[in-house]
């Protein structure tokens, strides 16, 4: 038997060093490596899940033996963090922001009022009322940190029942399109809505949702006693990256006393490019925004925003009294995050985003975007000049969706042998019930040879599918 020396559970002094010595060296080999990493890999998951639900034992383990069955773990499945994962929403996890969490865990400071960590709690709030301006809320709004976009299209659509209904929501009636996201139906049910409450508004041809089809169907549903209380654009769907008409939304918004939230999950980081600026026109004129850093920001997975033009309307909401707070005081005009959203318990999420701002300055982050922007601009043209494909949306975004003209099964082959290379990473989705290959740049760590070989891949491989006669 081998016997390995204990780590204390709290180690100080050079138990302490040798651990994070020991994984910070893992952490820099692991990530020399991503470049030439699979973008996929499945061939060895069999043996790995097994071995992994075995129990922890009673005596102790190694460190580095631990860490290499975390590598060999995180090496199966779609390898998120490398530069040839081009599907879904990519964003590579940038590394001061994994620095940051390490750092705000290890503080473990409690954040759910500001009374028991003030100066943290300003740390996070700093960034959420430059983010409000940089979106053009007005003076005063506010939000919250949250683990990603659902959890904050929760809050914003509770905010927005309990201001527009009150106490009664059985006839409440909100507005989406088939491209919105699904986080907003689910939200809608745990809200306590009913399924026939979520209306579904035509979307028109390139794909946005049809204004005048919406002001119908809140014209018919007030006629018929139903109580239209919220709007739900998007500023760039899951499928294909769209951004709905915003300017036109938040007028008919207020034209019929409704709250009018935005999903800018994918899209909002744009707003920092002034592309993205342009594109997103409209967007400062929502009463809440959600937002994903851990998309258009670059920051690992569980970082979400949500913005709101009145705090207040979220903190009625959602604050509750408990005898057990009695002790907890206001302190100054910071924010008590616990009230202003599902979770009282809450870890200092701020450090993820503050520390990445202030250390690469906003710039860099506006350059990289509009860098995925121009691979963007460079895979539709060229796509778009194979005869082979049909590429029938140009992107507002950095999402291109295509398909071969040989129909869906053709379609589905294609995508396989892509994936099957482990070179790139695609993914797809059905429009109008038709099939597409779906490709979204986006990671930090998407170079434009890594763009390059994507193209490359997806030529050869119809090549081989449709060999010229």
């Amino acid at each position: 038997m081998t016997h390995h020396p204990i780590v204390p559970l709290d180690p100080t002094g050079d138990a302490l060093h040798d651990l994070t010595r020991e994984a910070t060296a893992f952490l820099t080999d692991w990530l020399s490596e991503l470049p030439a990493s699979p973008a996929s890999d499945y061939r060895d998951t069999a043996r790995l899940t097994a071995l992994l639900r075995r129990p922890p034992g009673d005596d102790p383990g190694h460190l580095g033996d631990l860490l290499d069955t975390f590598r060999q773990a995180a090496g199966q499945g779609v390898n998120t963090a490398g530069p040839g994962y081009l599907a879904y929403f990519p964003a590579g996890g940038l590394v001061s922001s994994v620095l940051a969490e390490m750092l705000a865990q290890a503080a473990n400071r409690f954040t759910g009022v500001a009374q028991t960590a003030p100066a943290l709690v300003a740390m996070e709030h700093g960034v959420l009322t430059w983010l409000a301006a940089r979106f053009g809320l007005p003076p005063g709004s506010g939000g919250l940190v949250t683990t990603g976009a659902s959890p904050a299209n929760l809050s914003a659509l509770v905010a927005a029942r309990h201001a527009r209904l009150g106490e009664d929501a059985r006839d409440g009636t909100l507005y989406v399109t088939e491209h919105t996201h699904l986080s907003i139906a689910k939200a809608a049910r745990i809200a306590g809505l009913p399924g026939r409450g979520v209306r579904v508004v035509p979307s028109t041809p390139d794909l946005r949702m049809d204004v005048a089809a919406a002001a119908r169907m809140i014209e018919a549903d007030r006629a018929a006693g139903l109580r239209p209380f919220l709007l739900a654009g998007t500023a760039g769907t899951t499928s294909t990256g769209t951004v709905d008409p915003l300017p036109e939304l938040a007028r008919l918004a207020r034209a019929h006393d409704l709250w009018f939230h935005v999903d800018a999950a994918y899209g909002g980081g744009f707003q920092l490019t002034r592309r993205g600026r342009a594109t997103l026109t409209g967007i400062g004129e929502a009463d809440s925004i959600a937002f994903d850093p851990h998309k258009s920001l670059f920051l690992p997975y569980g970082t979400g925003v949500l913005l709101v033009r009145d705090p207040a309307l979220l903190h009625a909401a959602h604050a509750a009294d408990g005898q057990y707070l009695q002790d907890i005081g206001q302190i100054g005009d910071l924010p008590d995050f616990g009230h202003l959203g599902v979770e009282l318990t809450r870890e200092f999420r701020g450090l993820r985003l503050w520390l990445p701002l202030h250390l690469h300055g906003v710039r860099a982050f506006e350059e990289a975007l509009d860098e995925k922007l121009d691979q963007a601009a460079l895979v539709h043209r060229e796509l778009a000049a194979d005869p082979r494909l049909d590429v029938p949306w140009e992107p507002d975004l950095t999402v291109v969706v295509f398909r071969p003209r040989g129909g869906d099964e053709a379609g589905r082959e294609l995508l396989a042998r892509i994936n099957a290379t482990r070179r790139v990473y695609l993914s797809s989705t059905t429009l109008g019930g038709r099939f597409y290959l779906r490709l979204c740049v986006l990671s930090v760590r998407t170079r434009p040879s890594h763009v390059r070989l994507a193209l490359d891949t997806i030529r050869t491989t119809l090549d081989h599918l449709t060999p010229t006669p």
